[in-house]
C-alpha cells in the first residue's frame, strides 16, 4: 500500500515539476533562508505549539532537502530510494495511528517554512489533511509601503485577537470588515470557544469553496468567505454544515466570480442603452426576460427605510411609485413597506413582498443592499434593484442619479444672485457621490465668480450647528437639503437665501424624478428582447442616470433676473445634450494638486469615487468618529473607508 501511494505522490510531484518549468516558475520548494537574505527582520516571536494549516505550508527553511520535493511538496526522488522508503513508512504510520509528532517551522508573511518534518508535511498534503501540529517561530519583517507588507501587518492585528492564521485577504481593510460582520470590536480578544467555532466554520467553508473550484479563482478563500458572510450573516454561517455551505456557495457563485474578476461595475449612463431594441448581444441583455411581458404581469414592491411623512428621501421615492401607477393607468400593481430600519426588518420586508406575489422589488436605500442580494440569491425569479452607487453585486441591479449636474447649476445660480464672495453648502453623508455634489456646486459658482468661496458644513455630525456658523460668517446664500420633509414647515431646502430678518427666499431646488426612472425600467422589462446572457458574474450593472434621462432636474424661481434665467437654461440644455460637462477642464483640489488637466475630463469612476475637495471649498471631510451612528453605518457601506487615525480614505 505504501509503495503504491508513494508512486501516486511521485506522479503528482513530477507532473507539478513539469508544469512549473513550462510556466517559467521555480519547480522546487522555496527556501526561506534565500528569501530572508534580502528582507530585514525586526522581531522573532515564539508562537509555541499550534495547528498549522496545511495549505499555508509552502516551503522549507534551509536548502537541504528542497530538491527532493516539487513546489507542491510532492516527492521527486525514485521509489527505490531511502527517501521513498521513509516516506512510505510515514504514510503507513499516518493511516494506522496518525502522525502526532509536531514539526518545526517558521512563519513569515503568514506562510510557513519547515525546518524539521518535510516528509511529514508531504504525507499530510498527499492525504488531504487540513492541518498539522508544529512548533512555530514567527519572523516579522520591517514595515514598508508594499501591499503585501501592509496586509501582513493587518493580519498581525487580527491574529492578536483571534489567534487564527487561516484567514488571509487580498485587499486592505478586509480584516476590519470581517470583525464588523462578526460584531466584534477592534482589539476585542476572542474567547476560546469563539475561536474554535470560527475555525471550524472556516474549515467547512474552505472545503466547500475548494470543492467548487475556488482555488482556481483570482481571490483567496478568505475573500470569498467575506462575501459569503455579507450575504448570509456570521451567526447563521457558523452553524451551517459543509453541505449547507456548499449549497449556499452554489447560489452565490456568480458573486464570487464577480469578485474574482475585480468586482467590475458597468455604469449605464444613458437610458437608450436599455430601451433601444437589441438585435445583437448587449451589455444589458442579461436583465431582459426571454419573452416580452405585459405590465399586467408585474407586481412591484417598494421598500422604504423611513416613513413617507418623516423623510424627504422616502417621499421622493413614494412620488415615483405613484407616478408609475398613474403612467400605467392601473395596468400594474404596486405596494410599499415603510419604516424598515434594521437588517432583519429589511429581509422580512422583501420576503413579505415576494410572498405577496411581487416579481419586481425596489429597495430604496444603500443600507438595504446586502439583504437585497441575500433575497435575490434565494429568489432568482424576482428582479431586485437597490438604490445605491458603486456596489459590485451581480445578483441585483443598482441605480442612482447624477445629482452633481443639478448642484453645478445651483452653484452658478448662487454666485449670480449673491453680492458676496461667500456661499454656504450643507452636506449630509461623506459617501460616494456626495463630494462630487459639493465640488460641482463650487465649480459652478466659480464659473460665475472666480473669487467665490464655498463654506462646507456637515449635517450628520454628532455636534452640528450649521445655521449659527453660517450666521456668524455672514453667509446668506446656502445650498441645503434637496427636498423638504412632508412633516416639516421649513423653507430651508434647495438653494435659498436667509435674510437678516430671518425670512427665507427659495431660489432653486434639485429634483430627483424617480418616477421617470421607474417608468423607464418597467418599460425596458416589458419590451426588452433577447435571451438572458452576457454579464452575470462578469460585471455588476449600475444605472447612473442624470438630466439627459430626466431623472435629475432643477426648478428655479421666476423672480430671478432674466439674464440668470437664460444662463441657467443654456447650461441645463448643454448638460442634457452632452455638450457640456461640469468636471471638464482644469480643476485643482484644496492642496493645489491638479485633479483634471486642461482639455481633459474626469471619468465616471473618478467622479463617483471623488475623495477630495475643490480649491475654492472651505471645509474638511469629517473624521469617522465625528459622524452620527447612522452616518458611520452608511460610510462603511458606501465604500469610503476609514484609516487608523479615523480619517476618510477611498
Amino acid at each position: 500500500m505504501a509503495l503504491y501511494d508513494y508512486m501516486g505522490a511521485l506522479k503528482r510531484g513530477r507532473r507539478q515539476y513539469q508544469e512549473a518549468l513550462s510556466k517559467g516558475e521555480h519547480p522546487y520548494l522555496p527556501v526561506l533562508d534565500d528569501i530572508l537574505s534580502y528582507t530585514k527582520i525586526v522581531s522573532e516571536v515564539n508562537l509555541g505549539l499550534m495547528d498549522i494549516p496545511i495549505d499555508k505550508i509552502i516551503g522549507t527553511k534551509t536548502e537541504g532537502r528542497t530538491n527532493a520535493f516539487a513546489n507542491n511538496f510532492m516527492p521527486l526522488l525514485p521509489e527505490q530510494s531511502e527517501f521513498g522508503a521513509k516516506w512510505g513508512n510515514l504514510y503507513d504510520h499516518q493511516i494506522d495511528d496518525g502522525i502526532r509528532d509536531p514539526i518545526v517551522a517558521f512563519e513569515f508573511m503568514n506562510r510557513f517554512y519547515v525546518q524539521e518534518g518535510n516528509k511529514r508535511v508531504s504525507v499530510m498534503k498527499y492525504v488531504g489533511a487540513y492541518s498539522i501540529s508544529g512548533y512555530v517561530t514567527r519572523l516579522i519583517p520591517q514595515r514598508t509601503e508594499e501591499k503585501e507588507n501592509k496586509l501582513y501587518y493587518e493580519f498581525l492585528d487580527f491574529y492578536q485577537v483571534s489567534f487564527n492564521c487561516d484567514v488571509w485577504f487580498s485587499k486592505e481593510g478586509s480584516y476590519k470588515k470581517l470583525l464588523k460582520l462578526m460584531e466584534k470590536k477592534p482589539g476585542e480578544v476572542w474567547p476560546a470557544e469563539e475561536r474554535a467555532l470560527f475555525k471550524s466554520a472556516y474549515s467547512r467553508f474552505s472545503k466547500a469553496f475548494t470543492h467548487l473550484g475556488g482555488d482556481k479563482l483570482n481571490l483567496t478563500c478568505s475573500d470569498a468567505f467575506l462575501i459569503y458572510l455579507r450575504i448570509y450573516e456570521y451567526d447563521k454561517t457558523k452553524g451551517q454544515t459543509e453541505m449547507e455551505m456548499l449549497k449556499g456557495l452554489e447560489k452565490t457563485w456568480k458573486e464570487i466570480e464577480l469578485a474574482a474578476e475585480g468586482s467590475q461595475v458597468a455604469l449605464v449612463e444613458n437610458p437608450e442603452e436599455v430601451e433601444t431594441p437589441h438585435h445583437k448581444p448587449s451589455l444589458l441583455n442579461w436583465l431582459r426576460p426571454a419573452e416580452t411581458i405585459e405590465p399586467e404581469m408585474l407586481k412591484i414592491a417598494f421598500i422604504y427605510n423611513k416613513t413617507v411623512k418623516t423623510s424627504a428621501w422616502t417621499y421622493a421615492h413614494e412620488l415615483g411609485r405613484m407616478h408609475l401607477e398613474q403612467i400605467y393607468g392601473g395596468r400594474l400593481r404596486t405596494m410599499y413597506i415603510e419604516g424598515v430600519n434594521t437588517e432583519p426588518e429589511v429581509e422580512n420586508a422583501i420576503e413579505l413582498a415576494i410572498s405577496a406575489g411581487c416579481n419586481m422589488i425596489f429597495t430604496t436605500a444603500p443600507q438595504m443592499a446586502n439583504q437585497s442580494v441575500r433575497c435575490a440569491v434565494g429568489h432568482p425569479e424576482v428582479k431586485i434593484y437597490n438604490c445605491s452607487i458603486k456596489m459590485s453585486y451581480s445578483s441585483i441591479c443598482t441605480y442612482y442619479g447624477r445629482m452633481y449636474e443639478s448642484k453645478f447649476l445651483l452653484g452658478a445660480i448662487a454666485a449670480a444672485m449673491t453680492r458676496s464672495d461667500k456661499l454656504g453648502y450643507v452636506a449630509d453623508y461623506p459617501i460616494y457621490g456626495t463630494l462630487a455634489n459639493v465640488n460641482a456646486f463650487a465649480l459652478g459658482a466659480r464659473m460665475i465668480n472666480p473669487y467665490v468661496k464655498v463654506y462646507l458644513e456637515w449635517s450628520r455630525m454628532k455636534t452640528s450647528n450649521v445655521g449659527e456658523r453660517f450666521k456668524e460668517g455672514g453667509i446668506t446664500y446656502i445650498s441645503g437639503e434637496d427636498m423638504i420633509t412632508p412633516d416639516k414647515a421649513s423653507r430651508a431646502y434647495g438653494l435659498y437665501a436667509k435674510h437678516e430678518d430671518g425670512t427665507v427666499e427659495n431660489l432653486a431646488t434639485p429634483i430627483w424624478h424617480w418616477g421617470k426612472f421607474y417608468e423607464r425600467i418597467v418599460n425596458a422589462v416589458c419590451h426588452g428582447a433577447g435571451e438572458m446572457q452576457g454579464m452575470k458574474g462578469k460585471k455588476a450593472v449600475n444605472y447612473w442616470w442624470g438630466m439627459s434621462a430626466q431623472v435629475i432636474d432643477v426648478i428655479y424661481s421666476q423672480n430671478m433676473p432674466h439674464g440668470v434665467h437664460r444662463l441657467i437654461d443654456f447650461l441645463k440644455n448643454s448638460i442634457r445634450a452632452g455638450s457640456f460637462h461640469p468636471f471638464d477642464g482644469l480643476i485643482y483640489s484644496q492642496n493645489g494638486k491638479i485633479q483634471c488637466k486642461e482639455g481633459g475630463g474626469l471619468s465616471a469612476e473618478e467622479i463617483i469615487t471623488m475623495d477630495w475637495l475643490a480649491e475654492n471649498v472651505v471645509g474638511v471631510i469629517p473624521k469617522f468618529e465625528e459622524l452620527t451612528e447612522e452616518a458611520q453605518s452608511l460610510v462603511r457601506l458606501q465604500g469610503i473607508m476609514v484609516d487608523e487615525n479615523g480619517d476618510m480614505e477611498e
